[in-house]
């Protein structure tokens, strides 16, 4: 059935020299610019409950993911680790290299650096102010200038349809490689205007990048927890470059796609471990569905980064003007409940088709929760529990392997 069209969105191409394209939003899937907010309550919890990286948070599951990777992504993950370390080391100082020009007083450099960033082939570049109320307690005195340039690189198509598997994990992490190297070339331009640049690096994030990117424009976030941008979807990779350089914010923009969720939900029915949730609710004041974590890191970490989220997203494999011109025109959502869209093959477990699931046992879900240190007195409660008091050099051991983990110390970076 025909749907009435509520209002269209103008973008530029996908890419440097592609016409702009028209995205019809139908009356169905309005609600507001971006993402709806309750301004106090984010304010609240930033207040009395800052956010902190997973980094920091949730270092015991991202030590024992290295425990249950397949040789193959082992040794390709640590090859990537080691190609993103001096990319990574020059994000971290990027904000305090001096400018190389002088700048030129009033003069506004929005547009100057929207067409070099789509030069260099970024797909999406937008500007925002960097809300510190996002960032991480670790890094809010990290983070220099007000300025957010946003920045999203489109990762392989073909390559991203194979997920979940190893080919669809050479694209996910070789982006982020070409994305490192973008950005201080970026940065570069704008010191030699005469001002600041400062990178956030995918790999040492200083804060959940989706809200800014929601405030510049750049898409909205969908169902699956991930940015949805007009041509890609979430098959991409965000950055972000603050800046002291002057420049004007683009505003937030309804592309439909807070709605256009509840009404396709395949990600949600297509999670093979069902993290995803049916009903939106409010998390730290901001309208979402809320991912559950213990249910998504599992097969995340043991079937090369899962993904099958990002896979079996509309928007993602055909793009938003597509799948909205064909909701205006037949009320349906473009792909659900074919094998083209909802299909994907688990390792060991075989192909499923729309309404099929894999079945994972309970102990499956099992993995260490919080730092590493929280994980260790869990295992030793445990053992007192069952067998109680262990031998002297036991607890001696126990205590070398707690200050070790204290000497080690936090970090922000890591592998994703």
């Amino acid at each position: 059935m025909p749907k009435v069209v509520h209002h269209v969105v103008k973008r530029p191409g996908r890419k440097l020299g592609d016409p702009d394209i028209e995205i019809p939003v139908p009356e169905d899937f309005t609600t507001v610019p971006g993402i709806p907010l309750r301004e106090k309550d984010v304010a609240f919890y930033n207040r009395e409950y800052p956010i902190e990286s997973q980094t920091i948070e949730k270092t015991a599951d991202r030590e024992w993911v290295m425990t249950v990777y397949g040789p193959e992504e082992k040794a390709f993950r640590q090859q990537h680790m080691a190609t993103m370390k001096p990319l990574v080391d020059s994000a971290f100082t990027s904000g305090d290299v001096e400018p190389t020009g002088t700048p030129d007083p009033g003069k506004d450099l929005t547009e100057e650096i929207r067409s070099k960033a789509r030069e260099l082939g970024w797909g999406e570049v937008g500007f925002t102010k960097f809300d510190r109320k996002y960032a991480y307690v670790s890094k809010k005195h990290w983070v220099k200038y007000e300025h957010a340039i946003c920045l999203a690189l489109e990762q392989d198509y073909h390559q991203t349809q194979q997920i979940p598997g190893m080919e669809s994990e050479y694209a996910h992490f070789g982006t982020y490689e070409y994305q490192g190297a973008m950005a201080l070339e970026l940065c570069d331009t704008i010191r030699a205007s005469g001002y600041h640049a400062q990178i956030h690096s995918a790999n040492d994030n200083s804060s959940p990048y989706i809200p800014m990117f929601v405030a510049a424009g750049l898409g909205q976030l969908g169902a699956n927890g991930q940015l949805l941008s007009p041509h890609f979807g979430s098959r991409s990779r965000l950055a972000i470059i603050t800046t002291d350089a002057p420049v004007t914010y683009d505003e937030p923009v309804d592309y439909g796609i807070h709605s256009f969720c509840q009404t396709c939900q395949v990600c949600v029915n297509r999670c093979p471990g069902r993290a995803l949730t049916k009903e939106k609710v409010w998390w730290r004041g901001a309208e979402k569905n809320k991912l559950v974590y213990e249910r998504c890191r599992p097969v995340m970490a043991k079937y090369e980064g899962c993904g099958v989220c990002m896979k079996v997203c509309p928007i993602q494999r055909y793009g938003a003007k597509p799948v909205m011109e064909h909701y205006v025109e037949t009320g349906e959502v473009l792909g659900k409940g074919t094998d083209n869209l909802e299909g994907y093959t688990i390792q060991d477990k075989g192909y499923f088709g729309p309404g099929q699931l894999p079945h994972f046992d309970r102990e499956f879900f099992d993995i260490p929760h919080g730092t590493k240190e929280e994980a260790l007195f869990e295992a030793f409660k445990d053992r007192l529990t069952k067998e109680g008091v262990p031998p002297a050099e036991e607890l001696v051991d126990l205590a070398f392997k707690l200050k070790n983990i204290l000497d080690g110390g936090d970090t922000t970076r890591g592998d994703e």
